[in-house]
């Protein structure tokens, strides 16, 4: 069998989560997500967890889907299949929103589009102090889906979701503390070492407490979000089929900038 690409690791009550695909900057495949969908609907009969630490091996967070084998074009190439398979984002989006125990996302170097779908879908997120974090989805041509927005605008409100969204840049650390993206900013060598104190601080509380309160507040934060979101996966269909995104990919893989035309 194959080597995991997470690793699940348990420690009293906390549990550590590892993307675990440094060779290749923890770009997210299909394989991946199908792995982290279980990883955290296994959560659900854990009794004796009480948090959720989700970290990255190697220099970076996650530099998004993996472009040589795209999470959402896996399988048949029927429309209705494919249709079908780009709704897996939007499922691992849900897993990891719908886990029980309160979850801290420990970020560092680029999480960048599905990396940072990622981060936004955890409870809380420390970023080291080399983090960046952005959407870039607009320079292949193509809108942020897997239900995302909604979560980066709870954030940091409309307008500099806008900014994040649009523009495809990655932002500073300090700017998205700032912004209240990240609820802490530590150096590198101490970022284990504060998801860990953060674990530490809720896994003490009385569980069903905090695992009442999570979910309350989380359902009022977002009690629209899926029914406006329910087309992104649409929008990302018609984009695909684009000249933009034909040109945003080859030029990526050519190392050029790319040319677009509205097409």
């Amino acid at each position: 069998m194959p080597d995991p690409l997470v690793v699940l690791k348990r420690e009293g009550p906390i549990a550590t989560v590892t993307l675990d695909r440094a060779a290749r900057r923890n770009a997210i495949n299909a394989p991946m997500m199908r792995e982290l969908i279980g990883i955290a609907q296994g959560f659900t009969a854990d009794e004796e967890t009480r948090v959720v630490i989700l970290r990255a091996e190697g220099g970076d967070f996650s530099v998004g889907a993996d472009l040589a084998q795209p999470p959402s074009t896996i399988g048949p190439a029927s429309l209705l299949m494919r249709r079908r398979a780009a709704e897996l984002g939007a499922s691992l989006m849900r897993a990891l929103q719908e886990i029980h125990q309160p979850t801290i996302c420990a970020v560092q170097g680029v999480a960048t589009g599905a990396g940072a779908c990622i981060a936004t879908a955890c409870d809380f997120r420390i970023g080291a102090d080399n983090a960046r974090i952005g959407y870039g989805e607009v320079k292949l041509g193509i809108n942020l889906m897997w239900n995302a927005a909604p979560l980066c605008v709870h954030l940091v409100g409309p307008a500099r979701a806008k900014r994040m969204i649009m523009t495809g840049k990655l932002f500073d650390a300090a700017t998205l503390e700032r912004w209240g993206f990240l609820d802490e900013v530590a150096p590198l060598a101490d970022l284990d070492a504060r998801a860990l104190a953060w674990a530490e601080e809720y896994a003490a509380l009385p569980p069903m407490a905090v695992q009442m309160i999570k979910r309350s507040v989380g359902q009022l934060a977002g009690a629209l979000d899926r029914a406006i979101m329910h087309m992104d996966a649409d929008q990302w269909l018609l984009a695909t089929m684009s000249g933009d995104y034909r040109e945003a990919v080859s030029a990526f893989f050519e190392k050029r900038p790319p040319r677009f035309t509205g097409d």
